[in-house]
């Protein structure tokens, strides 16, 4: 798999549940949900929804790491990381959440080597809080605080992993989409190329059922591939 580049999603992929949405529910008022479906129904996007989000958030340093520190992530990912890498293929961790949760996380599960691309969080006080964007564009189609598009390479093959909306717009220009929730959804109503998947345990197989011979960031299949590779 050297010419292959793996973009994989964190909230809801590599964790069962989505921590910023946990981070919300704890330490911020109930006006983040209604901020939350705005998003939602796209009359914002991300990088607006999470600057009105976090900033609503109160609590000290030691009460977010508390939390980060009790979530888990799925179990098989830390085998599913050395196995593809162990295939020659590169992975980074690209997700519209918050940096140094993800990297702590990880870190807890013996994960310490993958890049990481994602927002970041800055204390304005003692239990205040904002967020930056370094991985944003002016151009990016979904307004998302994170670009993900920005993260694929264009001389390798591109694989997305993920399960929600932020890994939508990747999606259509991927060569190829691992897709869980509402992800699945949407690759199966948009004709992408993709394969359900529940757990990272079976994604080694899913691997060998990649095509093959395509041209990078490709957008289109065949139609038979396109029949074959919309698996429910």
């Amino acid at each position: 798999m050297n010419d292959w580049h793996i973009v994989c999603d964190f909230d809801g992929t590599i964790t069962p549940t989505d921590v910023i949405d946990n981070v919300l529910q704890r330490f911020a008022g109930p006006e983040w949900e209604t901020i939350e479906q705005q998003w939602l129904d796209g009359h914002i996007g991300s990088r607006e929804c999470l600057s009105r989000q976090l900033a609503l958030i109160k609590a000290t340093p030691a009460e977010l790491l508390a939390y980060f520190d009790t979530v888990e992530i799925d179990p098989d990912f830390p085998d599913f990381v050395d196995h593809v890498l162990g295939l020659g293929a590169s992975l980074e961790v690209v997700s519209d959440g918050i940096e140094q949760g993800i990297a702590r996380i990880l870190s807890r599960n013996y994960v310490t080597l993958l890049p990481i691309i994602a927002n970041r969080l800055r204390q304005v006080d003692q239990n205040s809080w904002r967020i930056d964007f370094p991985h944003t564009s002016d151009a990016c189609r979904a307004a998302s605080g994170n670009c993900k598009c920005k993260s694929t390479p264009r001389n390798k093959r591109v694989l997305v992993i993920g399960d929600g909306k932020s890994d939508m717009c990747v999606s259509t220009t991927a060569d190829f989409v691992f897709a869980k929730g509402s992800l699945a959804q949407y690759c199966q109503a948009h004709a992408i190329p993709h394969l359900r998947f529940d757990t990272f345990a079976e994604l080694p197989a899913l691997l060998a059922k990649l095509p093959q011979g395509i041209a990078a960031n490709a957008t289109h299949f065949i139609s038979e591939n396109q029949e074959l590779f919309h698996h429910v």
